[in-house]
């Protein structure tokens, strides 16, 4: 099974390699992704027990998964025995570290794993036990957008402090040599002596308050031999204030040169440093935006019809079957199916299509969408975990926690990248030491520390996972769901996009495309009287004819009256004293209508691939029916906008060739491959993928899903069959063919934000870890000072974040292209029977 954990703790791009090397090492647990933007691990994992092993090994590392104090009610509870068996109940679900059940007040105290089980499965669990639990609520859980504000608030609260306590250590060091009179008048007045432990007593609380941070972690991570970025800050400020120290209180030790004090270098490295951990923290609240405003959607509260009358209850307490009642505005809180009533939902937030959908009996409803005017009831067909919108939540934080194979270069070079900035940090020092000119000792630390705190990587680690929490939480929002992190880097290589034709390229139902009326017929007398009769058949075709009289305005006649459905030849029936047949060829002749009389419409339909019908009255040929899946109104903009980025566009269809082939001229489509079984549509691709081109498969249907799976990239439309979506790694929310220019358009301007961050992360550690060593100094006399060495390192993931950001200003490639639905069919049927 999957699981995930949240990690607090992970500082930089070389706590994410050991974090999984740790957990890939235990014999249980496989495919680790760990994701520090997300502080999230994933993993596959046979026992649940392995949950309770990860955690344990990450603390050991100086890591810790969170954790929610959860709080139950139990019923049943008469003995220490029964305290016994549902604690044992309840920590036998996965994610419990511990559970504690307190017979006289008849509670259970739960420790439970963040992001491993939901609350509500433990009430579950102690309730087949034998003792109903009802879940009271977590005393210790925040969703992420308030712990990540927290975070940022503590971040805050830091940065000020020390701000307020470094600026007086700044001013009066650097200060006197900006100014040689300030330097004079502190000689004057309190004395250098007195200077130098004034920055000594401000200093010192710096480390040990705001500070405290990175020695806590840093130290002994260094101890472990897995130094990370705060072993840097750690190792580099503890240098320049050791270094102080002995200047202030043991000058004696140091040669009379090298007598100086760098306090303020110390507390200004923590003080710039802590700066970018606040910017570095809101930033990435920010990018778990789309998340936050998914989880936005779902409701709390929610009426529901419960003996006969009608209260609000919990979300959690909400189950299939229920019948719900929604009122003009309100959100819908489950998934379901109407009742009762009619009205129209706005959808956009969960299909991004602008116009709101008309909802009647029979409907389904998704949770999370908006009602309109009207009201109506649904009953609840899936509530909790398994609603669409839960699903999606699901999705995209799986798509967000996922690691992209262009992560795997960062990942090796991350992990051997802290240890070998501390020995090139060394070797700078002693290079100094040897080679330097006099204060050889300041230069050599003034060196030291200023390659220890610009080389930090967080800037490599943050690179990717920022942007593909940005990108894929925008794609989310334009209705594109990546359900596999990877596809977001191989959905932009892609060469080829191949199209389904039915359901896909087409709206997948019958439509009435063409009527040529014989002379002395009306076309809305014929197709009213048409429309009147095939109200009582159950066909596709029944309902193109119904949907194209309704379209118009026509009435349906209610004086329907002898009937007949003839297998394989049409119907037939009397319709306000008239006789109207409606059918193949075989049907006229058995009627004896001739239909000689449309011979050159009739080749040209045909030619066209559509399905011909023929209608008489009182026995004389009224017209000519042509019916087809019509193009979607998305379509043709969709294969255009394809082919200006460049890309070829195929179909795929077990139809047949003249219809596919009609479709594909109508639409510009560069190859077709009609007339394919399933297993001919995992052919077609492979054809289609010779010469080392990535093929993309957009499908919808049953059988599409091997294709979808065999596809490098397959592309689900989310209207489709549930095993499509499953078999696909970006699922199209809406039925649109615009979402699937969005889902390339956002793929790749993903990636290149992701290479954007690389190349400026590799970039400013290969550019300035030797201007910090000195390089520069024999040429030009220049050395780095450690503060600007922290203000460049702050800098540095500061501008990753700000970069991954832009990505939410990503505006849809094309604009949903949708047409408002006909009036329902079903409606129309009514109204006849009635």
């Amino acid at each position: 099974m999957a699981y995930a954990l949240q990690i607090s703790g992970m500082n930089c791009a070389s706590c994410v390699g050991r974090v999984e090397r740790a957990l890939a090492d235990l014999p249980s647990i496989r495919d680790v992704q760990v994701n520090l933007a997300t502080e999230r691990a994933q993993f596959e994992a046979d026992d649940p027990a392995a949950l309770q092993a990860a955690a344990e090994t990450l603390e050991k590392m100086g890591y810790f998964a969170k954790t929610t104090e959860v709080r139950l009610t139990l019923q049943g509870l008469s003995c220490a025995g029964c305290v016994g068996r549902a604690e044992r109940a309840l920590a036998a679900v996965p994610g419990v570290v511990s559970a504690a059940v307190n017979l006289a007040t008849n509670t259970a105290n739960v420790t439970l794993l963040d992001g491993v089980t939901p609350p509500k499965a433990l009430a579950e669990a102690v309730t087949k036990a034998g003792y109903p639990g009802e879940f009271v609520g977590d005393t210790a859980a925040a969703n992420p957008t308030d712990e990540r504000a927290a975070e940022a608030m503590v971040a805050r609260r830091r940065m000020i402090l020390a701000a307020v306590l470094t600026l007086p250590v700044f001013v009066m060091e650097m200060g006197g040599h900006l100014f040689p009179e300030l330097h004079h008048f502190i000689g004057s007045t309190i004395g250098h002596q007195t200077n130098w432990l004034i920055q000594w007593a401000l200093t010192s609380l710096v480390l040990i308050g705001p500070g405290r941070v990175f020695y806590t972690k840093g130290l002994p991570a260094l101890v472990r031999g897995a130094p990370d970025m705060n072993s840097l800050v750690a190792v580099g400020t503890l240098a320049a204030y050791g270094f102080s120290v002995v200047a202030t209180f043991a000058p004696g030790l140091l040669p009379d040169i090298a007598r100086a004090v760098y306090f303020e270098a110390a507390a200004v490295i923590v003080t710039l440093i802590l700066v970018g951990r606040f910017l570095e923290a809101r930033a990435k609240g920010r990018t778990g935006a789309a998340i936050s405003r998914l989880v936005g959607l779902q409701v709390q509260t929610a009426r529901v019809m419960r003996a006969g009358a009608a209260v609000d209850v919990v979300l959690d307490d909400i189950r299939v079957g229920d019948i719900l009642i929604v009122r003009p505005g309100e959100r819908i809180a489950v998934d379901g199916e109407v009742v009762e009533g009619t009205s129209h939902v706005d959808e956009s937030m969960i299909t991004g299509e602008p116009i709101p959908v008309d909802k009647g009996v029979g409907d389904a409803v998704t949770g999370g969408t908006v009602n309109g005017a009207g009201g109506f009831t649904f009953r609840a067909t899936r509530v909790g975990a398994d609603t669409a919108l839960s699903q999606i939540i699901r999705m995209v934080q799986d798509a967000q926690g996922a690691k992209l194979p262009i992560q795997t270069l960062v990942d090796r070079v991350t992990y051997w990248f802290v240890p070998a900035v501390m020995i090139l940090a060394a070797l700078t020092v002693l290079a100094w030491l040897l080679l330097g000119p006099d204060p050889a000792l300041t230069f050599a630390l003034v060196a030291g520390v200023s390659v220890l705190i610009i080389a930090c990587p967080c800037a490599m680690g943050l690179a990717t996972p920022t942007s593909i929490m940005v990108g894929t939480g925008r794609a989310a929002e334009m209705g594109v769901l990546f359900r596999k992190g990877e596809a977001l880097q191989r959905l932009a290589d892609v060469d080829v996009v191949a199209f389904d034709k039915t359901g896909t390229l087409t709206q997948g139902r019958p439509e009435l495309t063409d009527m040529v009326l014989a002379d002395g017929f009306d076309r809305a007398q014929v197709l009213t009287l048409a429309a009147s009769v095939e109200v009582r058949a159950e066909h596709p075709v029944a309902e193109a004819i119904i949907r194209a009289a309704r379209a118009e305005g026509l009435a349906i006649d209610r004086t329907l009256t002898g009937f007949e459905a003839i297998a394989g030849q049409g119907v037939r029936a009397e319709v306000a004293g008239q006789r109207v047949a409606i059918g193949a060829g075989r049907l006229m002749q058995s009627e004896g209508v001739v239909i000689g009389a449309f011979g050159t419409e009739e080749v040209t339909l045909e030619a066209q691939g559509k399905t011909l019908l023929y209608v008489a009255v009182d026995g004389k040929l009224a017209a000519l029916f042509g019916v087809a899946d019509t193009i979607k109104p998305s379509a043709l903009s969709a294969v255009e906008a394809l082919h200006e980025r460049g890309l070829k566009v195929a179909m795929i269809t077990g139809d047949r060739q003249a219809t596919a082939r009609a479709i594909a001229d109508a639409l510009g489509i560069d190859d077709v491959a009609a007339d394919v079984l399933p297993d001919g549509k995992v052919a077609a691709i492979d054809r289609l993928a010779g010469d080392g081109r990535k093929v993309a498969f957009v499908g919808d249907g049953i059988n599409d899903a091997p294709a979808l799976a065999h596809a490098d990239i397959g592309l689900a439309i989310g209207t489709g069959t549930d095993v499509a979506v499953e078999a696909a790694d970006v699922v199209l929310m809406s039925g649109d063919l615009t979402a699937v220019i969005n889902a390339v358009e956002i793929s790749q301007k993903t990636m290149r934000n992701i290479r954007q961050n690389l190349g400026w992360a590799f970039a400013y550690n290969a550019a300035l870890i030797p201007v910090a060593a000195g390089v520069l100094y024999p040429a030009f006399g220049l050395l780095l000072s450690p503060m600007f060495a922290a203000g460049a390192m702050a800098l540095s993931s500061v501008s990753v974040l700000s970069n991954a950001l832009r990505l939410r200003r990503v505006r849809p490639a094309l604009a949903p292209v949708t047409v408002r639905p006909e009036a329902d069919v079903s409606a129309a049927r009514t109204m006849a029977a009635e």
